[in-house]
């Protein structure tokens, strides 16, 4: 479990293929590899992954071919990506309770800077966009956003300076696509609603 608010920008410094998934190792200077072990997860772009090796501030994880199919930016050596270690029963939640299961791909539709701050407008899948509601809570690679806006499957977010200084987000431009995990409670709601009507 995480909570959305990005400890470092890492940088995947190899990516290598595997059976048709990847072993990535992801470079990073401020996470704090102290007490981080083989087998604790990390978010890498918003996706829950596994430790299998450690070496100084660089850790590697694989990704399966079904994590690659459902997610993107993992995939290129070089890449900037959002990292954050699991949450621990002491720390504070900044932002929302987070999986780490990514459940689509959005795309960018606008990044505009609007003075004291910039909005984001990202299209959904439309499969989410039920999810999505106005003041509602999204994470878009990671990151623990509030939503602004609803029109169909687009919403806004408004993203001020430090989250764009502390992020990736800063990368994206229209046509980008992002990792999107939906508010866990309203993917809860609705199984218990399908449940009644059973």
């Amino acid at each position: 479990m995480f909570s959305g608010i990005i400890a470092d920008v890492g940088i995947i410094t190899r990516a290598e293929n595997r059976d048709g998934g990847l072993r990535l190792s992801v470079a990073t200077e401020a996470l704090g590899m102290d007490d981080v072990q083989i087998g604790d997860s990390i978010a890498v772009n918003g996706v829950c992954l596994t430790v299998v090796k450690l070496d100084g501030h660089t850790f590697t994880v694989d990704v399966s071919r079904e994590t690659l199919n459902c997610t993107v930016g993992l995939e290129r050596q070089g890449g900037h990506v959002n990292l954050e270690k699991a949450l621990r029963l002491s720390d504070r939640l900044g932002g929302h309770l987070v999986s780490g299961h990514v459940d689509g791909v959005g795309e960018v539709v606008a990044f505009n800077d609007i003075g004291e701050s910039w909005r984001l407008a990202v299209r959904a899948p439309q499969k989410l966009a039920k999810y999505i509601a106005t003041k509602g809570s999204i994470t878009i690679n990671g990151v623990s956003l509030t939503v602004n806006h609803v029109a169909g499957s687009e919403f806004d977010v408004n993203l001020i300076p430090h989250t764009l200084e502390a992020t990736t987000l800063n990368e994206l431009k229209a046509g980008s696509k992002v990792n999107l995990e939906i508010d866990l409670i309203a993917r809860y709601v609705e199984r218990m609603m399908q449940a009644e009507k059973e």
